[in-house]
């Protein structure tokens, strides 16, 4: 199924700008506009992102969707090998899930780029990530990453379901760095430090 009307008519989404539409309209429309095997696919996509939902994106029949968990599961993975070798902890208990990237940060530990430079892709954005020190800046350069990502894997998608996925989870971005304050930022830091020195996986 493809989406001409829905995507036609929403207003175009900009990095480090305003989302245009509000969450509750967009949400609606969608709820509205989508086949129930699509919103099925975006009602996962809403999901907050833990272990259990991440197991669940991994497997989903739709490969945009399975990409776009593996893509934030090695970020992720990526920034906490980095955090773990700056603070002193044991990396190989905190990487999370399994793959190719998973495997390097397990085995890779001493070389500075954990070895990532020898798997297909561009590792130098999240190899930079733990480098930022404000915090703000270090979520924002996350995001810039993700929406780059989306971009580029809809960039010839037109009026697919896999661009209205895209449109979302840009639009939930953009919501997100407006009512962000640096207090929480700070916060989720502290909470991802605390995390890892009890041994929990994150």
């Amino acid at each position: 199924m493809t989406y001409e009307y829905l995507l036609s008519g929403l207003p175009e989404l900009k990095a480090g700008s305003d989302a245009p539409i509000s969450l509750e309209k967009l949400d609606e429309l969608l709820d509205e506009l989508l086949s129930p095997s699509d919103k099925q696919l975006l009602d996962l996509l809403r999901k907050p992102m833990d272990s259990e939902v991440l197991a669940e994106g991994l497997k989903a029949k739709n490969k945009f969707v399975r990409e776009w968990f593996a893509f934030n599961q090695n970020m992720n993975n990526v920034l906490v090998a980095q955090i773990c070798r700056k603070h002193g902890f044991d990396a190989r208990q905190q990487i999370v899930g399994e793959g190719e990237v998973a495997e390097q940060l397990r085995t890779h530990t001493t070389q500075k780029d954990f070895g990532l430079n020898e798997l297909t892709g561009d590792w130098a954005e999240m190899l930079a990530l733990a480098a930022i020190e404000d915090l703000m800046q270090r979520e924002k350069a996350q995001d810039a990453i993700r929406f780059e990502w989306l971009q580029s894997r809809t960039e010839f998608d037109f009026f697919s379901p896999e661009m209205v996925f895209a449109y979302y989870l840009k639009a939930v971005m953009l919501h997100r760095w407006a009512i962000l304050t640096v207090e929480e930022g700070e916060k989720i830091f502290r909470e991802l430090v605390a995390d890892m020195k009890k041994g929990i996986r994150l």
